[in-house]
């Protein structure tokens, strides 16, 4: 077994736990009402645009998401939350220095000896979800795991139906598709940006993510026979059978999309291991980005 499928597997016990402890570090966390910004890199960075989706939805207050390197600096915040599984990303500790005593910070990290401890104001460890594999699964799962419970949105229905994904098998001739769209709505845009990157780094499978109503305003056009649209969340009326008469494999999104996203996790592995690849070893990966000077 991978360190990626071992990791995946575990996605069940880390949520319970973090919802769990979520009320531990409600004073580390955004209180209702602030003006907050979500910042990451890569897998990081499209779950905060989940995380602020998701808050902003829930009425807590104004947010946005920002790739750590394209925050904007003249834009106030109350609070910058920034996730990142290693601690040593070079743009998050950029940023994170140069918010300093400018703007309240808080680190969501899996490492408690890291860089990142020394430049946030609060720090919030996940150390049960830290991860050996290049490519992130648990962590960053667990991480929107805890912001969706600060905000009150989990349920043991959440977990419920991730242990769903784990056990299910993928459906048939899914694996055997040259061509896999990930669509979204709403704060799932952010997990089908993330389903899409999984692929790619753990699969090096031809994928895109799309706004599910933004995907027939053109990317529809690469659907066919071999090729599947996968739907986190509930998709628009109608699209299911525009996927359909394309000739394409339509999937809906049955289960919590959180859950559906462990799916596609299986499937980048099933994939990987289909085309002869090892998906602990993604190709010009390291864990972690750390820019020289």
């Amino acid at each position: 077994m991978t360190h990626v499928e071992d990791e995946l597997t575990g996605q069940p016990e880390c949520w319970t736990r973090a919802a769990a402890e979520a009320a531990r570090y409600a004073g580390e966390l955004p209180r209702a009402g602030e003006r907050v910004a979500i910042v990451g890199c890569g897998t990081s960075f499209f779950m905060a645009q989940a995380a602020a989706a998701l808050r902003e939805g829930a009425g807590h207050g104004e947010t946005d998401a920002h790739a750590a390197s394209e925050f904007p600096s003249h834009r106030p915040y109350d609070r910058v939350v920034a996730l990142t599984r290693s601690g040593t990303t070079t743009e998050v500790l950029d940023l994170l220095a140069h918010l300093r005593g400018r703007t309240r910070t808080t680190a969501v990290t899996a490492d408690p000896d890291t860089p990142v401890t020394t430049v946030a104001d609060h720090v919030v460890v996940l150390r049960h979800a830290d991860e050996r594999s290049v490519v992130q699964t648990r962590f960053a799962t667990t991480a929107l795991t805890l912001l969706r419970a600060h905000l009150g949105l989990h349920s043991d229905a959440v977990v419920a139906d991730a242990r769903t994904a784990l056990a299910e098998p993928l459906p048939r001739g899914l694996v055997e598709c040259d061509q896999f769209t990930f669509l979204g709505r709403g704060w799932t845009v952010g997990l089908a940006n993330e389903a899409a990157l999984k692929m790619r780094e753990a699969a090096l499978a031809w994928t895109e993510a799309y706004p599910a109503t933004e995907y027939r305003h053109g990317p529809i056009s690469i659907t066919t026979r071999g090729r599947a649209a996968w739907m986190l969340g509930e998709a628009p009326e109608g699209l299911a059978a525009q996927v359909a008469a394309t000739g394409g494999l339509w999937l809906p999104g049955r289960l919590d999309p959180l859950a559906e996203l462990v799916r596609v996790q299986r499937l980048a592995v099933a994939v990987a291991a289909a085309r002869g690849l090892d998906p602990d070893r993604p190709r010009h990966l390291t864990r972690s980005v750390i820019l020289g000077p």
